[in-house]
C-alpha cells in the first residue's frame, strides 16, 4: 500500500508540474528493477496512466526522435527539449514493458501486453509520426511490431498470452499490421537458423495466425481501431491488400521446415481457413505436393487442399491416383482422419471415366486390408465398395468369376505392387468379402452378404457411416431390446415343469 501511495504521489507530481519531471525515474526504476510481482504491476499501471495522459496532452515530441545528447546541444526550444526528453522516457517505458512480456508471472505479461496495446491505440489517435505529405500513414507500426515480437517467444509456449491478444485481432487495421509484422519477424528469425526448426517459435506463430478471421468482402471491413482522414485511400482499407499480406505471411511461414505435429495442424485448417482467402491459391501447389509425397497421416491431410486445387483451380498432378493408391495401408482404418480420407477418396473415385483396372485395384486393396479392420470401419468400407461397383459395372467380374482361382494362394492380385495398372486386380476375385460374410459381428456379415445379390442402382449414403465409432456400435448393441425366444414347444408348468407333475396341483410360479 505504501508503494502504491508513493507511485500515485509521483504520478500527480509529474503531471502537475514540469519541474517534477525527473520523478518519472522513480516509476521507471520500479518497472525495470527485479522487484516483487505486485510492485511491478503497480509501476506498470502508473506508467499506463502517466504516458497515456502525456500522449493525450501532446507532451511527447512528434517526428523523428533525435538522440538525447544531441537535442541538448542543438538549437531546440525549452518546450521541444522537454518533449524530446520525455519521449525518451516513454521509449524506456516501452522497452521495459516489452521485456516484461517474457516475465515468469502471467499477470505481469498480461498487464504489459494490455498497456502496450493501450499505447498503440493512443499513438494511433495522437500520432508521434510527423505528417509530411498527404497519404502519410500515422499508424504506430513499430510499436505494434514490439508487441508481436514479444508474443513470438523463441524459448517458451506463449499460447495463453496470444489467446489474450486475439480480442485485438478483431480490428481490421490491427489484423493487417500484425500480419505484416509476423511476416517480417519470420524473415528475420528463420533466416538465422539455417532451416533448423524452432518448435516454440513456430508454434507461437501458428497460435497467432491460425485463428485469423479474414473478411469475405470489402463491405465487411468496418471495425477499425482508428481511422485517419484519408483512410479510404490507404491500403489498410482495401480487401485486396489484406489478402496479399495474408498470402505472403502464410507462404513465408510454410517455406521453412516445420515440426511434424505442426505440419499436421496446418494441413487440417488449410482448405477452409487459408486457401479461400489467398489471391492465388495455386501458390500452395509446391507445399501441398511435397506434403502429399511424405506419406502417412500427412499425405492423408494434404488430400483436402489438393482436392480444392484440382477441382477449383485446374491443378494437374501427375500420377495422382498412383499416389492415392499407395496411401492405402492397414492404418487407414484406424487413423483419426479416416472419415476425411474416405470422404475425399469417394469424391476422387466418383468419375465414371476412370479406367476399370484402376477402380478394380482400389476395390481389391480395400477388400484385402478389410480382413484386419475393426467392425466400425468395415460397416463403412463395404457400402463404399458397393458404390464403386455401381459406378463401374465393368468391375463386377470381381464378384462373379466362376472360373477364378480355387485357392487363396493362387490369387493373381499383387498386393505389394505400387502401380494399380500392374497389380492384376481385374484378374482376381473378391474372396475377401466372401470371408467377411462369416464375420463375428452380425452387422458386418449382413453388410457383406449384399454382394451375393444384384445391387440396386441407387448408391448407399455413406456420410453417416464415415465417423462411426466402436463406442457407438457397442452402445447400439447394449440398447438393443431382445425379443422373447421360445425354447420349448410346450410351456413350462409347475415347479419342475414335468408333465402331469403333482407339484403343479399345489404350487404355482406366479
Amino acid at each position: 500500500m505504501a508503494r502504491a501511495a508513493a507511485l500515485a504521489s509521483c504520478l500527480e507530481a509529474v503531471l502537475g508540474s514540469r519541474g517534477n519531471a525527473n520523478r518519472v525515474f522513480e516509476i521507471l526504476e520500479l518497472l525495470a528493477g527485479q522487484e516483487e510481482e505486485e510492485e511491478i504491476l503497480c509501476a506498470a499501471r502508473t506508467c499506463s496512466r502517466l504516458f497515456g495522459a502525456l500522449l493525450e496532452r501532446g507532451e511527447l515530441f512528434v517526428g523523428r526522435l533525435p538522440a538525447e545528447e544531441a537535442s541538448l546541444a542543438e538549437n531546440y526550444s525549452a518546450e521541444d527539449k522537454y518533449k524530446i526528453w520525455m519521449r525518451h522516457r516513454y521509449k524506456e517505458c516501452v522497452d521495459c514493458l516489452a521485456e516484461l512480456m517474457g516475465h515468469h508471472a502471467f499477470q505481469v505479461k498480461e498487464l504489459s501486453l494490455c498497456t502496450l496495446m493501450k499505447f498503440v491505440e493512443l499513438e494511433a489517435r495522437y500520432p508521434l509520426i510527423k505528417v509530411e505529405w498527404k497519404g502519410t500513414l500515422t499508424f504506430p507500426r513499430e510499436l505494434l511490431k514490439v508487441v508481436v515480437d514479444g508474443l513470438l517467444s523463441l524459448n517458451e509456449d506463449a499460447s495463453l498470452l496470444i489467446s489474450r491478444f486475439q480480442e485485438y485481432m478483431e480490428y481490421d487495421d490491427i489484423r493487417y499490421f500484425v500480419i505484416k509484422a509476423v511476416t517480417e519477424s519470420i524473415g528475420q528469425v528463420m533466416q538465422k537458423t539455417k532451416e533448423r526448426p524452432l518448435p516454440f517459435y513456430q508454434q507461437n506463430v501458428f497460435s497467432l495466425i491460425s485463428p485469423i478471421n479474414m473478411p469475405n468482402k470489402e463491405s465487411d471491413m468496418v471495425k477499425f481501431m482508428v481511422k485517419q482522414d484519408n483512410w479510404e485511400e490507404l491500403k489498410v482499407s482495401k480487401l485486396q491488400a489484406h489478402k496479399q499480406a495474408f498470402e505472403k505471411m502464410w507462404l513465408s511461414f510454410l517455406k521453412h521446415k516445420l515440426p511434424t505435429g505442426l505440419y499436421k495442424k496446418v494441413l487440417v485448417i488449410l482448405h477452409d481457413s487459408i486457401l479461400p482467402y489467398m489471391n492465388e491459391p495455386t501458390l500452395m501447389i509446391d507445399f501441398l505436393t511435397v506434403a502429399y509425397g511424405i506419406g502417412g497421416a500427412i499425405s492423408l491431410l494434404a488430400l483436402n487442399g489438393l482436392f480444392i486445387l484440382i477441382h477449383q483451380h485446374n491443378l494437374e498432378y501427375p500420377d495422382f491416383y498412383k499416389k492415392l493408391y499407395s496411401l492405402l495401408d492397414p492404418s487407414i482404418y484406424h487413423v483419426k482422419y479416416r472419415a476425411r480420407f474416405f470422404h475425399l477418396a469417394d469424391l476422387f473415385l466418383s468419375s465414371s471415366h476412370l479406367p476399370a483396372y484402376l477402380v478394380a485395384a482400389f476395390i481389391k486393396r480395400l477388400s484385402r486390408l478389410a480382413l484386419t479392420a475393426p467392425p466400425e470401419a468395415l460397416l463403412m468400407v463395404i457400402p463404399f465398395i458397393c458404390n464403386l461397383f455401381r459406378r463401374h459395372p465393368a468391375c463386377k467380374v470381381l464378384v462373379h468369376r466362376p472360373n477364378g482361382p480355387e485357392d487363396v494362394s493362387e490369387d493373381p492380385y499383387i498386393m505389394e505392387e505400387e502401380s494399380p495398372s500392374e497389380s492384376r486386380a481385374l484378374e482376381s476375385s473378391l474372396w475377401e468379402i466372401r470371408t467377411l460374410q462369416n464375420h463375428y459381428h452380425p452387422d458386418v456379415a449382413k453388410a457383406a452378404a449384399v454382394l451375393n445379390q444384384s445391387l440396386s442402382e441407387i448408391e448407399d449414403d455413406i456420410s453417416g457411416l464415415l465417423e462411426l465409432s466402436a463406442y457407438e456400435l457397442f452402445d447400439k448393441e447394449v440398447k438393443k431390446k431382445a425379443a422373447d425366444v421360445p425354447l420349448e414347444f410346450e410351456q413350462i408348468r409347475g415347479l419342475f415343469g414335468k408333465k402331469n407333475d403333482i407339484f403343479a396341483e399345489h404350487f404355482t410360479l406366479d
